[in-house]
């Protein structure tokens, strides 16, 4: 059995068992930036499981592409080497959302697996939750795998780390249950304690979640109103039990891509034989790398796109070492396209990007290789020399940054050779050079550090501490990328002088922008950069007349503009100070932006600030600026400033004298114990806030005016983000929200103060003309039924309701059909309706007539097929949905003798 028929196999199941086929998500998450890659079926309708999200259907089944490349069981290195590890892989699943529950779930598996695909089932075992202290043993999965005719000693209990299941550490959670396959020889002497061990002759195919409970913030399991099912089944292995194969890369998803390699590589069979875990990582990653940049991935250096490059330039690598020295992932690629684009059509319609993408990073990537391995031969000698055995973090992120050797590529290199790499001293590389990148970023890195650098231009000297307005010669000056002795007006230009009252962007603190005025013109300043320490450099344009090298200027900074950024300079460090005192002393600063109009603090902290601390933040820095403290900047050497306790942020660079900036506070008592009277309960005057710091700050804290958090955020794993804003941008913000305020009372016809009091009589009348609606709708749709059962009909002695009708959903139309047939007594009931253009059919019937025979499963089968459909149930309720709306009514007229024939 090919493997495209095993995937059709699987989807034609559930589409017989009204199942809605849907299309798989990409391999990026929409909506969910958590997440590197789709890894289950169920991601795409995590919303729809936890209700945030309606769909048209209540069953669904799918082919899902999924990602893992990270974690213990998704090691890169295991890739190749194991017969089961994959990057990229497909995942089978069904999923009901409230509308079937174990019984079916259990019902289809079996039924799929032993009928459909013939598995023998003498090689399957199933395992059940056998129950802790917090919920009970799923007895209730026993019976029904016991039911559907597994035999008991068949059927395994597990733990929780097994056989329970959590979406989070609260949510949709419940008991599961997995189906194991044994492949080995041995089919008479197989032993339980195979299962979920690390025997290979046992093997995990299927796990069926049954989730019904909710567990809240406290640990408490809530039984769920709707219990609903999430399956997932591992395409790639299921292919090797129905291939008879017991290694993955021996089905038909891979051996065109290993016989595409062979053939590349020139050195037949024989040579794949010596060399599997090479063919094997290689035809894995080609899969991997097709369908990730079918989804919109390019090879990059950051998250989703990093991952990318990895597997690319791991696969061109072992390429190399199997004799393929020029690119040929474009042509594995193109076995995938070919042999997976049917199932995935975004293969196709891409096909001829993803071969481009992969051909010029493979180039890219070539281009360096060579000259890599040199220099890691030369690394790897000078380690013998001296008796080491593991390469240094600097080394391997060299290799890294100067040759794009991803860490895992020289890990594997080396080990080869029984040689290992410090990978946390990686890390410390890493991370330094993130930091010089992110500081050459603002100075403008690249050709403008180095022409400033090759200028050979004395230090210029900062005086805007004391002034916004000075004077100074012109000693540079730069006109479209090159040195020139003069600039005209209209054209963009840099300046250097010998001296600035001018801050040039650093540490957090945009540049400052204002005029430079000379003797025959002037130029307005839009930015200040450092592209090399201690040169400023003034970026503006030309406003009238020119200016010259050795021209004397004047120097008039945008005060208005400064002052607002001195606030909120100051008012980050006290923001910093009180989220130590509020969090605890590990929320220190890890970034910042100082700017007129706002400012933002990042910080460690690993989860959410609660209301009640920001809060608290705010209260605790509004109350020392209400206490107008000293705010008294100071330079001295470095080690009197480490001395006096002074912190230096995340990895700034400090010369030899430092600026220290001290702000004195008045103690602010916690709120356990002080509350709002906490300034006025202390009159000492402690040391607040005391940090290196080469920024411009207000004199004293009362300056600051006001401050306001508007906003906090994650940006990214155990970092926060703050924003917030200060004096003008303080009045600026609370003013807008009043006017939010006023404008919302003026058209809900009350006042600001009123406004909640307003909102809830609102609200108060709504919840009355809903109920008011509902019971309209109620008695409109009672008055409905009751017409219908008046009309019911005879055959062969028995009363039936066969109607079209108005409903919004199937849980409406149940509901309906219940009210009927509570009201018959004893009957049939034949309902439909038309939902999202598709026409659905519900047959009840009564339990008298069960006993005589009828079958309300046989009966809407057969009015399924009337509408071009199908479906089927129990004998005394089942649904069925179709795709002719227009035989709907023809449907409902063959009631009558469709249960003739059910009494013949």
């Amino acid at each position: 059995m090919k493997s495209s028929e095993i995937r059709q196999t699987f989807l034609q199941y559930f589409a017989r068992n009204d199942h809605e086929i849907v299309a798989s998500s990409p391999l990026v998450p929409a909506n969910n930036p958590t997440l590197l890659f789709t890894n289950a079926g169920m991601v795409q309708f995590v919303e729809t499981f936890i209700g945030l999200e309606q769909r048209p259907y209540t069953m669904a089944a799918t082919a899902q592409k999924c990602m893992r490349v990270s974690g213990k069981h998704n090691d890169l290195e295991n890739v190749g080497p194991s017969p089961r590890h994959h990057t990229f892989f497909e995942m089978l699943g069904n999923f009901s959302f409230g509308e079937y529950f174990k019984e079916d779930a259990i019902r289809f598996a079996w039924d799929l697996l032993t009928n459909e695909l013939k598995l023998p089932k003498e090689r399957l075992w199933v395992s059940v939750f056998e129950g802790d202290s917090a919920v009970p043993a799923d007895e209730e999965a026993v019976r029904l795998w016991q039911q559907v005719g597994v035999a008991p000693e068949r059927i395994l209990r597990f733990g929780a780390k097994d056989n329970f299941w959590s979406m989070g550490d609260t949510g949709p959670c419940g008991p599961c249950s997995e189906i194991h396959y044994y492949q080995g020889d041995d089919v008479e002497h197989q032993v339980p304690e195979g299962v979920n061990s690390d025997d290979d002759n046992y093997m995990e195919i299927w796990n069926l979640v049954f989730m019904q409970y909710d567990r809240d913030a406290q640990g408490r399991l809530t039984p769920l109103p709707k219990p609903s099912i999430d399956t997932g089944m591992g395409f790639e292995r299921l292919v090797a039990v129905l291939q008879g194969v017991r290694n993955n890369y021996e089905t038909d998803l891979f051996t065109p891509i290993i016989d595409r390699l062979v053939t590349l590589v020139g050195q037949g069979h024989e040579h794949y034989t010596a060399n599997r875990a090479v063919y094997h990582a290689i035809a894995d990653h080609s899969r991997a790398c097709a369908f990730l940049i079918a989804d919109g991935v390019r090879p990059g250096n950051e998250g989703r796109n990093y991952v990318l490059r990895r597997i690319l330039r791991r696969a061109a690598y072992q390429g190399q070492t199997i004799g393929l020295s020029r690119p040929f992932l474009a042509e594995t690629a193109g076995v995938v396209i070919e042999t997976m684009g049917d199932a995935y059509p975004e293969l196709r319609s891409k096909a001829d990007y993803i071969k481009q993408v992969i051909t010029i990073e493979e180039e890219r990537f070539g281009r360096t290789l060579q000259a890599g391995l040199e220099q890691l031969e030369n690394i790897v000698s000078t380690m013998q020399q001296a008796g080491q055995t593991v390469m240094r973090g600097e080394d391997a992120f060299r290799l890294h940054d100067t040759f794009g050797f991803p860490l895992d590529l020289t890990a594997k290199i080396l080990a080869e050779r029984g040689l290992g790499v410090d990978e946390d001293g990686y890390l410390v590389a890493r991370e330094a050079q993130r930091q010089r990148g992110r500081e050459a970023a603002q100075f403008r890195r690249g050709a403008q550090a180095e022409l400033w650098a090759e200028a050979d231009l004395p230090q210029t000297t900062f005086t805007g501490y004391q002034d916004l307005q000075s004077a100074g010669q012109l000693m540079a000056l730069v006109v479209e990328g090159g040195r020139e002795q003069q600039a005209s007006e209209g054209e963009a230009v840099q300046l250097v002088l010998d001296r600035t009252c001018f801050y040039g962007e650093s540490g957090g603190q945009v540049g400052d922008t204002g005029v430079i005025v000379g003797p025959q013109g002037a130029v307005r300043v839009t930015d200040v950069q450092k592209p090399v320490p201690g040169l400023f450099v003034h970026t503006g344009t030309v406003e009238r007349g020119f200016v010259a090298v050795g021209d004397a200027v004047q120097l008039v900074v945008d005060a208005e503009r400064r002052r607002d950024i001195m606030r909120n300079h100051t008012a980050t460090h006290l923001l910093h100070r009180a989220l130590r005192d509020v969090l605890g002393e590990h929320a220190e600063q890890a970034g910042s932006l100082v700017a007129p109009d706002r400012l933002r603090f990042d910080f460690g902290h690993p989860a959410a600030v609660a209301y009640e601390d920001l809060r608290e933040v705010e209260r605790r820095v509004n109350a020392w600026i209400r206490a107008d403290s000293e705010v008294a900047p100071a330079e001295m050497p470095i080690a009197a400033a480490k001395q006096l306790g002074a912190m230096a942020l995340f990895g700034e660079k400090y010369g030899d004298i430092v600026r220290v900036v001290t702000v004195s506070c008045i103690d602010i008592p916690s709120r356990a114990h002080g509350g709002a009277v906490a300034e006025q309960t202390i009159v000492t005057e402690t040391m607040c806030s005391r940090e290196l710091c080469g920024g411009t700050h207000v004199s004293r804290t009362g300056e600051i005016g006001f401050f306001r958090i508007v906003g906090e955020s994650s940006i990214g794993s155990g970092l926060r983000r703050i924003e917030a804003v200060t004096g003008r941008g303080a009045e600026e913000y609370v003013e807008a929200q009043l006017g939010l305020l006023r404008g919302l009372a003026q058209r809900l016809g009350t006042t600001p103060a009123q406004l909640g009091e307003r909102a809830e009589q609102l609200l108060s009348q709504l919840r009355q003309q809903q109920q008011q609606l509902a019971q309209l709708s109620r008695r409109e749709s009672g008055t409905q039924l009751q017409s219908l059962l008046d009309a019911k009909q005879q055959q062969d002695g028995v009363a039936f309701v066969a109607a079209r009708v108005e409903a919004p959903g199937m849980e409406k139309l149940r509901e309906m059909g219940d009210w009927l047939r509570d009201k018959l007594g004893s009957g049939v009931i034949v309902l439909g309706t038309v939902l999202n253009d598709k026409p659905q059919l519900l047959a009840m019937v009564t339990p008298d007539l069960v006993k005589s025979g009828y079958h309300a499963g046989n009966l809407v089968k057969g009015l399924a097929q009337i509408v071009g459909g199908g479906g089927g149930g129990r004998p005394d309720v089942a649904q069925a949905g179709g795709r002719d709306v227009s035989k709907l009514d023809d449907a409902l007229q063959q009631v009558g003798p469709l249960l003739a024939r059910q009494k013949q």
